[in-house]
């Protein structure tokens, strides 16, 4: 801290009590100064003079100056450079002290040297220079708010910071405060270099919004407008200033004052400065000060000026949001713990910023009716996705107000697009905790809230928890039950691998069931009967005998396949079907329970493989369906409301 002392003569003034004030001379004192509770018993001087000539009474040596700017104190410093006694000026005292003596008059044309010139040299060459001790003077200025304005000490102050404030941080060389942990690519990456010498730390861009949190609302709107008008630092690093003031003078001690009934009015200057002082750059504000921002516009019933400018610029980036922020409480009034029509006005905005109106929800939602149970190629856009897990996540936290109505439920989770959810597991949680917490909910009731959740869309764990879960209604367990079946049925055909299958032969020669090119066609031939003997060459005679054969087996094989089990061996019959097979492009096989049916073959028709236990559990769960709505019709008719769930699963 810079300091300057003045005088040089030591100190005489003395104290009794806490009201008199007075010099330790040979001299009697001639003259009472009173300056607010205090009184000073001075003598009359060539520099006090002018003050005991103002008197109307010269008998008078009484003289009364309350209402000098800074008290007994800037009072004293100006008595005491009148008697030259050692005075030391620095950052605390010395606007006090400059105001004191322009109320004295103490000017260049009375005397040479006067303290009004003294202070503003050690005020321009020193405290403006220096950054601690600019941010400390303009701090005092506040209780001489009217002085300060009019010798334009506060401007001074305010363009020294902001000038420091916009320097190349690769300039800064004098001490700050800064005390969030410092990022590595601020510290220059690693501590120390190749060969051990350490680095010096590098300087982080947004080093001064730590010191400048300790000013008042009023001098912190003027230093950041007066950054912001020179133009030379980033938006960024002005909405990281706004955000560590909104922490310090907001955010930290609002719910307890808003919870204790304790006056506000800091709380609301703060706030309205820092919305008014927000950055216009796109990206420049994180989304989670906004929401904390408007937040503490709900808690405090102020800000409805600036509130739909906070709504638009949150609309823009809500993908980056988080479900703490999206908290907030509901307003005076309402029976709802939290405010869910203003999370609404901020999806909407967000969807309208994005294009996405009614009619495009509308063909959204056409396509996902269409799309098939397995056609999980339909990928939305990162940010609808992102906003869609941040809605269902908010809407598992809302659902644990008891006093939430259904339609702002239902409302909220229609409101984003179908093909936003690819999976609805979270969609199903957020039903499944509104169900648990609101039991009184009638059956019609359950089905409005189930009717959000589409069961192809969940996961083997979801729906596993869905069958088992009581308080779902029972169609659509059935609904997951089917689409379940569905969904492994499909999962089976997709594994079943695509290959050549090989089936022995009586003659210990193998079927092969691989086509082959016009080329290769007698070399197949001679592996379906068996080839030449020792590997001799096959003549022409040898092979069309050959063929004849094989053509009079077939048709045997053929007939036995047709009578079954007139004398024919399984065999015989399976081999048959599988020339049969090939003939229209498949290969059918003999199987066991468990195997598929049929078998894709290159170049024939893809026929969906299943096996028996799977036809099984689609034709069991299909009934089951069935079943449910019939049963559920009888129990409709007469009233009834039987426990037939664990019956059915």
């Amino acid at each position: 801290m810079k300091y300057m002392k003045l005088g040089s003569k030591p100190d005489v003034f003395q104290t009794e009590g806490n009201s008199i004030r007075f010099v330790t001379t040979e001299l009697a004192t001639d003259i009472v100064i009173t300056v607010g509770d205090v009184k000073f018993y001075l003598h009359k001087s060539s520099r006090l003079q002018t003050l005991v000539g103002s008197t109307s009474d010269e008998s008078n040596d009484e003289v009364n100056i309350s209402d000098i700017p800074g008290g007994p104190a800037a009072f004293e410093i100006c008595a005491k450079f009148c008697y030259d006694m050692v005075v030391t000026l620095n950052a605390y005292n010395v606007v006090a002290a400059r105001c004191a003596a322009e109320y004295l008059e103490m000017f260049e044309t009375v005397d040479k040297g006067n303290l009004v010139y003294k202070i503003d040299v050690f005020l321009s060459a020193s405290i403006f220079r220096t950054w601690k001790d600019s941010i400390i003077v303009l701090q005092s200025t506040k209780s001489l708010h009217q002085w300060t304005e009019n010798l334009k000490v506060v401007n001074h102050c305010v363009d020294a910071i902001a000038t420091r404030a916009s320097m190349d941080p690769s300039e800064v060389d004098w001490s700050y405060t800064y005390n969030r942990r410092k990022l590595p690519w601020e510290n220059g990456g690693d501590a120390h270099s190749w060969n051990g010498v350490r680095k010096q730390q590098a300087v982080p861009r947004d080093w001064w919004v730590e010191d400048l949190c300790d000013l008042e609302v009023c001098l912190y709107r003027k230093v950041i407008l007066a950054v912001k008008a020179k133009g030379r630092t980033g938006s960024d690093v002005v909405g990281e200033a706004l955000r560590a003031y909104a922490c310090r003078r907001l955010f930290a001690s609002l719910d307890h004052a808003v919870s204790n009934g304790l006056d506000c009015t800091k709380h609301r200057a703060a706030l309205e400065a820092v919305a008014e002082l927000l950055p216009a750059e796109k990206g420049s504000v994180s989304c989670g000060l906004l929401l904390k921002l408007l937040r503490a516009s709900c808690l405090l019933e102020s800000g409805e000026a600036y509130r739909g400018e906070l709504v638009r610029r949150i609309g823009a980036q809500l993908d980056r949001a988080s479900v703490s922020d999206l908290l907030m409480p509901a307003e005076s009034g309402d029976d709802a713990m939290y405010n869910v029509d203003m999370v609404a006005a901020i999806l909407e905005e967000f969807l309208l910023q994005h294009r996405i109106n009614g009619s495009d929800q509308a063909k959204l939602q056409e396509d996902d009716d269409n799309m098939d149970v397995a056609a999980d190629d339909v990928i939305p856009s990162s940010k609808l996705a992102a906003v869609a897990k941040l809605v269902d996540g908010y809407l598992s936290e809302i659902a644990k107000d008891p006093c939430l109505p259904l339609e702002k439920f239902i409302d909220l989770a229609k409101s984003m697009p179908p093909l936003s959810r690819t999976v609805h597991d979270a969609l199903y949680r957020a039903i499944d905790v509104y169900l648990k917490e609101h039991p009184g909910m009638s059956k019609g009731e359950k089905k409005r809230l189930c009717a959000l959740m589409d069961c192809r869309k969940l996961t083997a764990d979801a729906s596993a928890h869905a069958v088992q879960n009581e308080r779902l209604p029972l169609r659509v367990v059935v609904q997951v039950l089917f689409f379940e079946q569905v969904r492994q049925s499909a999962a089976a055909s997709a594994a079943a691998p695509a290959r050549s299958l090989v089936m022995p032969r009586d003659d210990g020669v193998s079927y092969g069931g691989s086509s082959r090119s016009a080329t290769t066609t007698a070399t197949e031939d001679e592996q379906w009967g068996g080839g030449a003997v020792g590997g001799a060459p096959t003549t022409s005679a040898s092979g069309a005998v050959g063929q004849q054969e094989r053509e009079e087996r077939r048709r045997q094989e053929d007939r036995q396949g047709r009578c079954g089990g007139a004398g024919a061996g399984e065999e015989g019959a399976g081999e048959a079907m599988v020339r049969q097979g090939q003939q229209r492009g498949e290969l059918r096989v003999g199987r066991h329970v468990g195997e598929p049916r049929w078998l894709p073959q290159p170049g024939g028709d893809q026929v969906n493989a299943i096996t028996d236990h799977e036809a099984f559990c689609v034709i069991e769960t299909v009934c089951s369906f069935f079943f449910v709505f019939c049963w559920d019709g009888f129990l409709s008719t007469f009233g009834l409301d039987l426990p037939y769930r664990n019956i059915l699963v």
